[in-house]
This record gives C-alpha cells, sequence and structure tokens, in this order.
C-alpha cells in the first residue's frame, strides 16, 4: 500500500483555529479530519478486489473468512469516515454539542460556566473519555492560541 495516497497526514497537517471543536477536541488530530482509516479502508479494497480475494475466501479453510462479505461491506464503510470538522460544515446540524454553542454565540464551550457538568459530552466518553474536558479547562486558562501551542487530548 503505498502510504503516498493518504490524503492528509496528521504531523502534515496545518494547525488551524478553525478546526478547535465547540466540545474542545481538535479535529485535524481526528482520523475522520486526516481520513487515514478512511484512505487505507480504501486501499485494502482496492487490493482484495485486484487479487479477488473473495474467492480466495471461498477456498481458504479458516472458519473466519466465511464472514468475508461483511468485512469487505465494513470496509466500504469505514471509507465514508470523513469529516470537513464541525465549524462550517453541516455536522453542526446534527451535534447537540455544537446547537447549543451556536445557540448562545459560543465560539466554544470553554465560554460557557457549566462545560465542566454538561450531559451533551456523555456520547464522547467512550472513545474520548474526559479528554475535550481537559481540553476545555486548557482554552480558558490559556486560550485558543496557547492551546494549538501545546500538547492536546483526544
Amino acid at each position: 500500500m503505498d502510504k503516498k495516497k493518504l490524503t492528509r497526514n496528521i504531523s502534515e497537517t496545518e494547525i488551524d483555529e478553525s478546526l478547535v471543536s465547540y466540545c474542545g477536541l481538535y479535529c485535524g488530530d481526528c482520523h475522520g479530519y486526516t481520513g487515514s482509516i478512511a484512505d487505507l479502508a480504501r486501499d485494502l479494497r482496492e487490493e482484495l478486489k485486484k487479487y479477488k480475494f473473495d474467492e480466495v475466501a471461498k477456498v481458504i479453510p479458516f472458519k473466519e473468512f466465511k464472514s468475508y462479505p461483511e468485512c469487505f461491506q465494513c470496509l466500504g464503510a469505514m471509507e465514508n469516515l470523513r469529516c470537513k470538522g464541525c465549524k462550517g460544515s453541516s455536522r453542526s446540524e446534527y451535534c447537540e454539542i455544537a446547537q447549543c454553542a451556536l445557540k448562545n454565540e459560543y465560539q466554544g464551550c470553554w465560554q460557557c460556566d457549566e462545560f465542566e457538568n454538561c450531559a451533551k459530552f456523555n456520547f464522547l466518553k467512550p472513545v474520548h473519555n474526559d479528554a475535550n474536558l481537559r481540553n476545555l479547562r486548557k482554552i480558558k486558562k490559556e486560550g485558543v492560541e496557547r492551546f494549538l501551542e501545546g500538547k492536546r487530548d483526544f
């Protein structure tokens, strides 16, 4: 697989203030924004098609290959894991956090006095734990520019 095919690499992504999400996560650190998982899934599907692996999977005597069609379908779904960030994109329309920030005319949740106990963040916990809260505290204390210069949690 050619690593040059990746559309964006986290280390190559320019630090951009507009990518600081309302919730305190930095979109530039996310696989959805960088496209890394989507690109890898696309490239793997291309290789699998090239070698007609759907036919190969039928004759390999491992029980796991019985699930190959579902695996291939899952990789297809992963190809769509792309995002342009929540600010200025349609993603804001579907995010309760973004809707709240927009309604209150906040640049981000760090401007809200109640972010520490906001239940709107609960859906982030399975993946991010309290990374967004640590980031929000840092932004509130030091500002967005200093947050972008330092280590970010994700």
